[in-house]
């Protein structure tokens, strides 16, 4: 029996990164051999043992056979036979393709070491192809390291996409992997491999749509409404923002796909229809909650936010209220985030902080120091149903927001 960690450590190690976990494959044993050393089994599908001190997975090595369509029909063999290269064979990628002996010697047999330095991403081998799962994958790292694609791979994600195998993947399945790589440092780059290779049209098309369709150059210098996204989404990766303000900025301007071309480059009422358009991904996708609801209020609310500075206090108080930032304070946080990437990653954009930012937080203070109890004791004396109390508390709100209003126009002294 040998033990090799395998994948993602050995890349990572490579490159000097941080290696958080390891993965291991068993060469020349059996399930019962580890069963004695008091390993635990986990797997379901095949031979995958927990090590009774470290909890680190270790599988059996094994090979795969493709038995029908999608990324479910494999049929493996785990055996003392099957040796370290078939193991490595049936990876994805030649980076992901690399062990470590227990001497520490290197066992590279794809050449993963090098296409690692090269930065390059390619497919270890035809059987790439029986699992179209590995195209998003590939866009993910991508989108990881900044890698380019190799050729022939491309031309086998091309084949893929063409195919219609993306469309046997589970909504659950395709929601991971953009979701992982929209927390990767460069997500443009996901976004150019999946398009390049056809594939953003079949998991993303609203997302696609947006490629070619010209926006007011005074507002948006970058002009086509992909590359915006596509800016945005790297400017929101720069800043650490959480994930589901990352998953607004990739819909918040959906709608103007949808906007005639004989409008263009104007898109009156984009909003609306980014609504309407990031609930069918969201639907479609199975995205989590918190993702969806900050979507549908960044794809309503970002233009208006961008106006922070000459906003009626009527529309502030309505923006809390659908927000429902009194209560949730956190949807402000990711609304001002993804508002920040829309307007801050625009070509020519000024440094510094995002000024509607600060706008919107006085304004919500000053709400906050609005005495709602008290006004609720006085409008319950006065009438007592609750339409007259949210009447009057809503009011007390608008005429301390008028009155802020007032003293910022003013300015000090």
């Amino acid at each position: 029996m040998k033990i090799y960690r395998v994948g993602g450590s050995v890349r990572d190690e490579l490159q000097g990164r941080p290696v958080a976990d390891h993965d291991w494959v068993v060469v020349g044993a059996t399930p019962e051999a580890l069963l004695a050393l008091g390993y635990r089994p986990v797997g379901r599908d095949f031979p995958v043992f927990l090590h009774p001190v470290t909890r680190d997975e270790y599988a059996l090595a094994r090979t795969e056979r493709k038995q029908g369509r999608g990324y479910r029909g494999f049929a493996f063999q785990a055996s003392p036979d099957v040796t370290l290269e078939e193991d490595l064979a049936r990876r994805d990628l030649t980076i992901n393709a690399m062990a470590r002996g227990e001497d520490g010697a290197l066992v590279d047999p794809f050449g993963g070491a090098a296409d690692l330095a090269a930065g390059v991403l390619r497919h270890v081998s035809p059987a790439f192809a029986e699992d179209p799962l590995r195209v998003l994958r590939v866009a993910r790292f991508a989108a990881r390291f900044g890698f380019a694609v190799a050729p022939e791979t491309e031309a086998m994600m091309r084949s893929l996409a063409a195919g219609g195998e993306l469309a046997l993947l589970s909504p659950e399945r395709v929601w991971q992997e953009l979701a992982r790589g929209l927390m990767e440092p460069h997500p443009s780059r996901m976004l150019a491999v999946l398009r390049d290779c056809g594939a953003l049209a079949q998991v993303l098309p609203e997302v696609d749509a947006l490629y070619g369709v010209p926006q007011p150059p005074g507002h948006h210098p970058e002009i086509d409404t992909g590359v915006h996204v596509a800016l945005a989404l790297d400017y929101a990766a720069a800043r650490d923002f959480p994930p589901a303000a990352r998953y607004a900025v990739l819909t918040h301007d959906l709608g103007k796909a949808a906007t005639p071309s004989a409008a263009w480059p104007a898109h009156h009422g984009h909003e609306a229809r980014s609504v309407r358009l990031a609930d069918r991904v969201s639907a479609r996708l199975k995205v989590p909650l918190e993702c969806r609801d900050a979507a549908r209020l960044v794809a309503r609310w970002h233009g208006i936010v961008h106006r922070a500075a000459e906003l009626r206090p009527a529309t502030l108080l309505d923006l809390f209220t659908a927000a429902d930032v009194l209560r949730r304070p956190d949807r402000l946080d990711t609304l001002l985030a993804a508002c920040e990437a829309d307007a801050m990653s625009r070509p020519g954009a000024t440094g510094g902080a995002y000024a509607p930012a600060a706008v919107v937080r006085a304004a919500l203070e000053t709400v906050r120091g609005v005495r709602v109890s008290e006004i609720a004791r006085v409008a319950q004396r006065r009438q007592g149903s609750g339409d007259a109390i949210a009447v009057a508390i809503r009011s007390a709100r608008l005429a301390a927001l008028r009155h802020w209003r007032r003293q910022r126009a003013v300015g000090p002294g």
